[in-house]
């Protein structure tokens, strides 16, 4: 269950990362107050944790059972 939240927070940070590199919008600053926010600050904090976690999944071993 956790791995599933952490690859949800990754995927809406890359959303955001493409919206700021492609049309100069933080997504996350507009909809929370701006990027100093205390919301946003949670939630980008967040979302470096859930990618922190992430890598964890490179280097666990796969039960074939399970693919």
């Amino acid at each position: 269950m956790l791995d599933r939240i952490a690859l949800i927070l990754v995927i809406i940070g890359a959303i955001n990362w493409g919206s700021i590199g492609l049309f100069r919008y933080d997504i996350v600053a507009h909809l929370f107050g701006g990027q100093y926010a205390a919301v946003s600050r949670v939630i980008y904090t967040l979302v470096a944790l859930a990618g922190l976690w992430c890598i964890t999944l490179l280097f666990r071993r796969r039960n074939t059972a399970e693919a």
